[in-house]
C-alpha cells in the first residue's frame, strides 16, 4: 500500500517523516527544502506500507517547480491515503490547503502539527467539528516530542482499511477550479465554527527576540557574529577530535594491517597501506568534524534563525538580482552544493534560478571544509585557525556577491519573495543528532566511490612507470604537475599540489585523500608535518583560495546541467569560476611576495 505525505513549508512536514519511518530527511524552517520524493516504509498492524515525502508547497494551484511535482504525481500515481500535516499554530494561514486537498476526491487524514505550540500561544480547535466538515479524520499531534506517532499508526491504519482501492486524481486542475470560487467562504466558515484564535498570538519569547535579532542595524553584525563563534567552537572541539582519530587510523594501520599484508609484493602492499587506506583513513578522520559542523547547523537551521538571515539578506540580495531564498540555498551549500542547486526548484523565475545556480558552487561545502579543517590546523597557530577558516566563509561570500553583481543583467527577474518567520523552538537532542548522524552518513556514503577512485588514481600515477622513484619528476605524477605549472606556478601551487587539485575536480573529498597518498603520510598530523616543511603559509592559504573558488566538484556541475536544461550555462559556471580562482590566488600570492610576507 502506498500513502503520500504532503503539506506546506514549515509545517514539521519532514519531521514527522522522519520520526514515523526513522529515516533521515533533510529538516529545515523555510520553504522548499525537501525537493526529492523521500521514500520511507511504516508498520501498520504487521503491514508494510510506502510513505512518500512529497515537496512542501503553499497551494495546489501554484506555479513553482515544487507544486508543479506535486500535481504530476497526483494525477500519475495510484494511493491508497493521502496524509496532509499542516501547522496547528497557523491553521488560519494553512487551512486552505486542506479544502483543496478535500476537492481531489481521496481518502486523507489532516494531522495538525505542534499543538504544543498551538496552546502555547492561545490558539484552540476543534477537530470533532472539523472532521465533520472537512470529512476526513483529523489528529493534534507535536511530531517533534516523538508523543504522537502510535495514535497516528492506529489511525492510518483504520482509515487505509476503509480506502478501497489505490486511485490517482483525474482532472485535477478542473477538480480545484471548479471549487475555487467558494473556497474563501467556506474557509471563513470553518474559521469562525471550528476555530478560536486570540486577538493576538502570545509569543512574546519570539517578539522579544526579534526586535533584537531582526534589528536593521544590528541583525546583520549578530548574525555573522553568531557564525564566527560557531566556527570557533567547531574548531576547538572538532580539531583534536580529528587528530585522535587520526592517530586511532594509523595506528591501527600500523600495528594491524601491515604484519597481515607481509606477505604481498611490494607494489600491491604499497597500494592497499599508502594508497587506498592511507586516503580513506585521513578522510574517515574528519568525519567528527562533519558532524559538529551540521550539529550546529541543525540549531541555527531547525531554531527559525536560518529564516531570519535570509529576511535580514533580503534588501542586499535584490540589489544582485536574486532573493532571500537565494542566500538561504547558498547557506545550504555549506553542507552540498548540489541539493542547494535542487533547492531553486521552488523559484518560478528561470533567470532567478540560473543566477541562484552560479551562485550556490561559491558555498564553502562540507568536502572542502575538510581540506581547510586540516591546512589550518598543521600550518596556522591554534589561534589564527578559526579566523583563517572564517575569512574563507566570508570570501565565499563576496565571490558570490561579485557573481551576483556581474550576471544579474543577463538573468533578470522580477518574482516576489514569500518568505515564513516561524516562531523559534530549540530542535530537541534526539532531533540534532539524528539530522547530524544523516548528514555524515550521506556524505561518507556519497563520497566514499570518488574518494576510492581519486586515492587508487592518485596513488598509480604517483608509482607509475615502474622503476622511477615515488612522485618523483619522472613519475605521471610529476610530468602532470610540471605539464600545468606555467599555469599553477604563478599562484604559488607547486607539482604536488597540482595533483590534488586536478582530482578535486571529480570530487573534493579526494584533495585530502590524494595529498596523503602523494607525501605518503596516513596519520594526519605528520601529513601537516611534511606539508609545512614543503610549503609556505602563503603558498597554503592560495591553495585553499583556489580550492574554495574554482569548478566545482563533477556532481555539482551535473546538476547545473539537469537543473538548467543548458550547456551554455554549465560551461559559463566552470569557466568563471575557475578564472576567478586564479585571479583571487594571483593577486594574494604574487600581493603578498610584493610586501615581502610569507
Amino acid at each position: 500500500m502506498t500513502m503520500a505525505l504532503v503539506g506546506m513549508p514549515n509545517s514539521g512536514k519532514s519531521t514527522f517523516f522522519n520520526g514515523i519511518t526513522g529515516s533521515h530527511s533533510p529538516i529545515g524552517n523555510w520553504p522548499g527544502l525537501t525537493v526529492d520524493l523521500h521514500q520511507g516504509n511504516v508498520q501498520l498492524q504487521g503491514q508494510n506500507v510506502q510513505l512518500i515525502d512529497l515537496p512542501g508547497i503553499y497551494d495546489l494551484h501554484g506555479l513553482s517547480e515544487d507544486e508543479v511535482i506535486v500535481r504530476r504525481f497526483l494525477e500519475n500515481t495510484p494511493l491508497d491515503l493521502l496524509v496532509l500535516i499542516l501547522n496547528a499554530s497557523q491553521i488560519d494561514r494553512q487551512l486552505r490547503l486542506a479544502l483543496q486537498v478535500q476537492q481531489l476526491g481521496l481518502p486523507a487524514l489532516l494531522l495538525l502539527n505542534m499543538a504544543d505550540e498551538a496552546e502555547r500561544f492561545g490558539v484552540r480547535i476543534n477537530t470533532v467539528m472539523l472532521s465533520d466538515q472537512l470529512a476526513m479524520p483529523v489528529l493534534l499531534i507535536s511530531a517533534k516530542y516523538n508523543s504522537c506517532f502510535k495514535n497516528v499508526e492506529l489511525e492510518l491504519a483504520t482509515v487505509l482499511a476503509k480506502a478501497g482501492p489505490p486511485r490517482r486524481v483525474e482532472g485535477l486542475e478542473e477538480r480545484l477550479g471548479a471549487g475555487e470560487a467558494e473556497l474563501e467562504g467556506r474557509l471563513a466558515e470553518l474559521l469562525n465554527q471550528c476555530v478560536q484564535l486570540p486577538e493576538r498570538l502570545r509569543d512574546q519569547r519570539t517578539r522579544r527576540l526579534d526586535q533584537l535579532l531582526l534589528h536593521p542595524l544590528l541583525g546583520l553584525p549578530l548574525f555573522f557574529l553568531v557564525m564566527f563563534l560557531m566556527f570557533q567552537a567547531i574548531y576547538a572541539l572538532g580539531v583534536p577530535l580529528q587528530g585522535l582519530l587520526g592517530q586511532l587510523l594509523g595506528g591501527f594501520g600500523s600495528a594491524v594491517l601491515t604484519p597481515l599484508l607481509a606477505w604481498a609484493p611490494a607494489f600491491v602492499r604499497g597500494f592497499l597501506l599508502e594508497g587506498l587506506y592511507q586516503g580513506i583513513g585521513t578522510v574517515a578522520a574528519f568525519l567528527p568534524v562533519i558532524f559538529l559542523f551540521f550539529l550546529a547547523m541543525a540549531v541555527v537551521e531547525d531554531s527559525g534563525y536560518l529564516s531570519r538571515a535570509a529576511f535580514l539578506m533580503d534588501a542586499l540580495m535584490e540589489r544582485l538580482g536574486l532573493d532571500g531564498r537565494s542566500f538561504v540555498l547558498s547557506l545550504m551549500g555549506f553542507g552540498c552544493n548540489v541539493p542547494a542547486i535542487l533547492g531553486t526548484r521552488v523559484m518560478r523565475s528561470k533567470g532567478l534560478r540560473i543566477l541562484t545556480m552560479l551562485v550556490i558552487p561559491f558555498s564553502l561545502c562540507s568536502a572542502r571544509l575538510n581540506v581547510f579543517l586540516f591546512m589550518t590546523a598543521a600550518l596556522f597557530a591554534p589561534k589564527q585557525g578559526a579566523a583563517v577558516l572564517f575569512s574563507l566563509y566570508l570570501i565565499s561570500f563576496l565571490a558570490a556577491i561579485l557573481t551576483a553583481l556581474i550576471f544579474k543583467g543577463q538573468f533578470p527577474s522580477r518574482e516576489p519573495l514569500v518568505l515564513e518567520l516561524p516562531p523559534y523552538r530549540f530542535p530537541t537532542l534526539k532531533q540534532m543528532l539524528g539530522r547530524s548522524w544523516g548528514e555524515v552518513r550521506h556524505f561518507w556514503f556519497w563520497s566514499r566511490k570518488f574518494i576510492i577512485f581519486g586515492v587508487v588514481a592518485v596513488w598509480l600515477l604517483n608509482n607509475l612507470p615502474f622503476g622511477v622513484a615515488p612522485a618523483s619528476e619522472q613519475s605521471l605524477s610529476g610530468l602532470l604537475g610540471s605539464a600545468l605549472q606555467p599555469l599553477l606556478q604563478p599562484i604559488g601551487i607547486n607539482p604536488k599540489l597540482t595533483v590534488a587539485l586536478v582530482f578535486g575536480f571529480i570530487a573534493k573529498e579526494i584533495v585530502l585523500g590524494g595529498l596523503a597518498v602523494i607525501y605518503n603520510q596516513a596519520d594526519t598530523i605528520q601529513l601537516g608535518h611534511a606539508m609545512a616543511r614543503d610549503i609556505s603559509w602563503t603558498q597554503a592559504y592560495s591553495f585553499m583560495l583556489f580550492t574554495l573558488l574554482y569548478t566545482p566538484c563533477l556532481s555539482t556541475v551535473a546538476v547545473i546541467r539537469n537543473e538548467s536544461k543548458s550547456w551554455g550555462v554549465t560551461l559559463l559556471s566552470v569557466f568563471w569560476s575557475f578564472l576567478l580562482a586564479w585571479l583571487v590566488a594571483f593577486i594574494f600570492f604574487q600581493g603578498s611576495r610584493l610586501i615581502g610576507v610569507g
